[in-house]
C-alpha cells in the first residue's frame, strides 16, 4: 500500500504547476470518501479528463449504502429506497439504464413518509389489532410559532390548546407510532427536530420505491475505471492558492489542484480531519449547528413467512419510544425477511447492546404481537452510529438553527469542494441528494480549476447533464 501510495503521489504532484504557469498536464482532483456523492463526483471528473484520485477510510466503496450478501441475496443495511419513482430524479436515467426493479411503498405524499395505509397492520402491546379507521383519524395541526421549538413541544401545545384533539387510550398510542415515524424519517427524537424547518425538504413526484436488488449495483457502475484507494484515512487537508496536500493515517501524503472532501457529517464534526488553514467561521458553523440523526436495521431471516401479508408491521405503545416499526421485505423481494428499524435514542440505546441481544430485543417486539412467531435463523445488524466511518445515519434540521446551513456546508472554500446528502437543501438524507451534490461540486471544481489556468471554454457543455432516460423504471407493486 506504501509503495501504490507514493507512486500516486508522484504521479499527482507531477499534475501540479506551483509556478502558476499553463498546465503541462491534465488538471488533478482528490476525492475524500467513495460514498455515493464521492464516486459522482470522481465519475465526472474522470469523464471530463481530470485526473481524480479516490481516498476511502473503508475496505469497501458505497459509504452509507452497503449492500450485504451474506444471506444469500441482497439486502441494503444502509440506503435502500429511491424517493421519488420518477424520470425527474436525477438516478432514475442510471437506474433505468441497468434495468434495476424497484417495489414502490407508496404513492405521492405519503402520510407515512415511505408507506401508504393501504398495507399495514398495527397491533398494540397485547398483540391487538389496531383499525384503519382509527389510524385514519389520528392526525396533529402544525400551529405557527414566532419562536422555532421542538416538534414535541409543538404537538404538546397543540393538544393543551385544543381540547378536542386530545386522545386517550389506544388512540393516544397511534398518535405516538406517528411520532415514532417521523422520527425514523429523520433519524431523530422528536425532541430536537424543528418545528420550523422540519418540512423544507423536497419530495420528488412517483412516491418511495425499495431498491429490490440493492443500490450496489448502482455505485458500483458509476466507479467503473476509477482510481480508488481503499483503507486509506485521511488526517489532514492542507489548502495553499494553487494546490492541495492530503494527508492519510499512515502518513502518506497526496498532491493536487483541488480536493472534493465528501466525508459524512458525523465525521466532520468529529473534528478526526485537521484543516489547515482552519476552515472560515461559517463553514465551522454549518458543520456544528447541523443534527446527525441515527437509523438502524436490524435484519432478521425467518425459515418461513408467519406475518400478514402487508408492507410493514407496527407495534403502538404509550411513548414513541416503546413503538415499533417492522419493515416487510417478503413483499418485494419474496425472501422471508422482516428489517427492524430503530431510531433516535432507541437506535443509540441498541447499539450497546450485541448484534445477538439486539436481535433478540427485536424478535421479543415482534412475538408480542404474533406470539407464535419463529426464531431466526439469521440476522444482520448495523450500528451507523458507532461506526467510526459514518458516525451517524444522515443529517437533519435541529431546534433553533437555520435551514441555510446546508448551503453554507456544500458553498466551497478556495480550492475545497464539499458534497453528500448534508450539503444539499432539497434533498437531505437522500441518495439522490448525494449524488446530486457530487455532480455540483465536480463542476464548480472543474470550472474552478480550468479557469485559473485559462483553460476554461464557454462552448463547453456542462458535464452534469444527463441524458434524457430511454429505458423505463422497472415498478412492481404487489
Amino acid at each position: 500500500m506504501d509503495s501504490q501510495s507514493n507512486k500516486s503521489n508522484r504521479h499527482l504532484q507531477a499534475a501540479i504547476c506551483y509556478s502558476g504557469s499553463r498546465h503541462a498536464a491534465s488538471p488533478s482532483v482528490i476525492v475524500i470518501g467513495a460514498g455515493f456523492s464521492g464516486i459522482a463526483a470522481a465519475r465526472a471528473l474522470h469523464d471530463a479528463s481530470f485526473q481524480v484520485i479516490v481516498l476511502e477510510s473503508r475496505d469497501r466503496i458505497g459509504g452509507r449504502v452497503r449492500t450485504d450478501y451474506s444471506l444469500g441475496f441482497p439486502v441494503d443495511l444502509g440506503a435502500s429506497w429511491l424517493h421519488g419513482v420518477c424520470n425527474e430524479n436525477p438516478l432514475a436515467p442510471l437506474i433505468g439504464r441497468l434495468g434495476l426493479p424497484l417495489y414502490r411503498t407508496s404513492e405521492d405524499n405519503s402520510v407515512l413518509y415511505d408507506h401508504d395505509l393501504e398495507s399495514y397492520a398495527l397491533f398494540d402491546m397485547d398483540g391487538k389489532k389496531v383499525s384503519q379507521e382509527l389510524v385514519s383519524k389520528t392526525d396533529v395541526i402544525r400551529q405557527d410559532h414566532s419562536e422555532d421549538m421542538s416538534m414535541q413541544r409543538a404537538i404538546s401545545i397543540v393538544l393543551e390548546r385544543r381540547p378536542d384533539l386530545r386522545l386517550e387510550g389506544l388512540a393516544q398510542k397511534v398518535l405516538q407510532w406517528y411520532i415514532c415515524r417521523m422520527e425514523g424519517w429523520f433519524a431523530a427524537d422528536a425532541d430536537t427536530i424543528s418545528l420550523k424547518n422540519w418540512d423544507q425538504e423536497q419530495l420528488l413526484p412517483g412516491g418511495h420505491g425499495l431498491m429490490v436488488r440493492g443500490y450496489l449495483p448502482v455505485i458500483n457502475t458509476l466507479a467503473k475505471g476509477l482510481d480508488i484507494r481503499l483503507s486509506l484515512r485521511v488526517t489532514e487537508i492542507f489548502r495553499h492558492h494553487n494546490g492541495v496536500k492530503v494527508t492519510v493515517e499512515d502518513g502518506s501524503t497526496f498532491v493536487a489542484d483541488a480536493a472534493v472532501v465528501t466525508v459524512p457529517l458525523g465525521v466532520l464534526k468529529s473534528n478526526c480531519i485537521k484543516f489547515e488553514p482552519r476552515l472560515p467561521a461559517w463553514k465551522e458553523e454549518a458543520i456544528n449547528g447541523l443534527g446527525v440523526g441515527l437509523e438502524n436495521k436490524i435484519v432478521m431471516h425467518f425459515e418461513t413467512v408467519f406475518w400478514p401479508n402487508v408492507e410493514f408491521l407496527g407495534v403502538v405503545a404509550d411513548t414513541s419510544y416503546g413503538c415499533s416499526y417492522f419493515l416487510n421485505l417478503h413483499k418485494a423481494t419474496e425472501h422471508s425477511v422482516l428489517a427492524y428499524m430503530p431510531a433516535g435514542q432507541l437506535a443509540r440505546d441498541l447499539e450497546r447492546m450485541s448484534d445477538e441481544a439486539a436481535t433478540n430485543f427485536a424478535f421479543m417486539q415482534l412475538k408480542r404481537i404474533l406470539p407464535n412467531a419463529s426464531p431466526p435463523i439469521q440476522y444482520l445488524v448495523s450500528r451507523w452510529g458507532s461506526d467510526e466511518n459514518s458516525l451517524g445515519s444522515y443529517s437533519y434540521d435541529i431546534v433553533g438553527t437555520p435551514h441555510d446551513l446546508f448551503e453554507k456546508l456544500r458553498t466551497p472554500v478556495d480550492n475545497l469542494f464539499f458534497a453528500g446528502e448534508a450539503t444539499s437543501m432539497d434533498y437531505t438524507g437522500a441518495v439522490h441528494g448525494a449524488y446530486s451534490t457530487g455532480l455540483m461540486a465536480a463542476e464548480n471544481c472543474r470550472m474552478r480549476v480550468l479557469e485559473r489556468y485559462g483553460e476554461l471554454d464557454i462552448f463547453q457543455p456542462v458535464m452534469c447533464e444527463e441524458v434524457p432516460v430511454s429505458v423505463p423504471l422497472l415498478i412492481s407493486r404487489m
